[in-house]
């Protein structure tokens, strides 16, 4: 989830002590040589929208971003940057992009998967659940998104991803049948998640992802689905009292643009965003310093008073009720082939 970075630097830095805050790896482009830029001619404004509030690293390195634009392209293109979920929540987004309202996102699966589908497969619940993994999928599978989003009209600039998942909650969950009792927050516009919490027979409270922090302050919800450094970025862990010790997946999340926008703008902008977007997200020492900094925010919440409980005991029964969910789905968000492939190429990277 791209989107979690933004809130490291102002939120995560007081959990650590000798820590490093690491940005999206979009950070990556403001280091990476420029051209000598054209002369001013007229101007091509890229309108891109993040839950992210301003001054928050990804903000910030999306308004460097834009600078090099101008500077790369002598002031015909600039990024107008709709931070802090001002354009709504992602389902949202995606639908003012289709509307033309928006030209660009960061968004995770939930927006992805409004974009096109089977790309929730990489949500599915208990099937990728390792970095080795996702990089495997990923990388096999690239080509076959892009093509997905280049038919739905979209250009995929680059992968990010933004920790483990873990079940955080208010109250003892060890096992699927205690979330009956709980009343766990559903992304409202991510059918993986609806489909999850139906399946293990407890009510779920649809909600926006914003709208997540008040739902704990007032009891609304009790439980989350999210990462450690998702736990720290949006405050959750304050109203929170329990963690899991073990992952049922990974956060991911990528920058995504509208081709038609993408074609509109010279080529010489087009040629560095997709470059430097490219090299970013390619950029293995800060993907393993990301990664590590999920871990260390697991520590970190350790430290911050939240028990970890462990799930080992009931390990068979998350596996089954993942397998359900993510056979379910086969057929309505994704195709049994693609989940097939997926699963063939997760047992080669073990």
């Amino acid at each position: 989830m791209m989107l979690v970075w933004s809130y490291i630097g102002s939120r995560f830095r007081p959990l650590l002590t000798n820590g490093v805050v690491v940005t999206l790896a979009l950070i990556a482009v403001l280091g990476l040589p420029r051209s000598g830029g054209l002369a001013a001619q007229e101007q091509h404004v890229i309108r891109i929208a993040t839950l992210a509030p301003r001054g928050t690293p990804l903000v910030t390195t999306l308004q460097r971003w834009s600078r090099d634009l101008r500077q790369e392209t002598g002031g015909q293109v600039r990024l107008q940057i709709f931070a802090g979920g001002v354009a709504g929540d992602e389902g949202a987004v995606v639908r003012k992009m289709r509307d033309r309202q928006l030209d660009a996102a960061a968004v995770t699966t939930t927006g992805l998967g409004a974009i096109s589908r089977p790309v929730l497969i990489l949500g599915a619940p208990g099937l990728i659940t390792s970095y080795r993994e996702l990089d495997s999928v990923r990388r096999h599978l690239a080509g076959r998104f892009d093509q997905l989003f280049e038919r739905a009209g979209y250009r995929l600039l680059g992968w990010g991803d933004a920790g483990r998942i873990r079940l955080f909650s208010n109250r003892r969950i060890q096992r699927p049948t205690d979330l009956r009792a709980a009343r766990p927050w559903v992304w409202r516009d991510n059918p993986i998640m609806v489909e999850f919490v139906r399946a293990v027979g407890a009510n779920g409270v649809p909600l926006g992802l914003p709208e997540v922090y008040p739902g704990l302050q007032t009891g609304q919800t009790d439980t989350v689905f999210a990462s450690a450094l998702a736990a720290v970025g949006f405050q959750w862990f304050t109203r929170l009292r329990y963690m899991g010790g073990q992952s049922s997946g990974i956060v991911v999340g990528a920058l995504v643009m509208r081709q038609e926008s993408l074609d509109a703008i010279p080529a010489v902008a087009r040629d560095f965003m997709i470059r430097t977007a490219a090299a970013a997200a390619s950029n293995q020492e800060l993907q393993r310093a990301g990664r590590a900094l999920d871990d260390r925010a697991f520590t970190a919440l350790q430290g911050r008073g939240l028990e970890v409980l462990d799930f080992q005991e009931y390990r068979s029964e998350w596996e089954a009720l993942g397998a359900r969910v993510t056979n379910s789905l086969a057929g309505r968000l994704y195709s049994q082939e693609l989940l097939d492939e997926v699963r063939s190429v997760i047992a080669r990277s073990q």
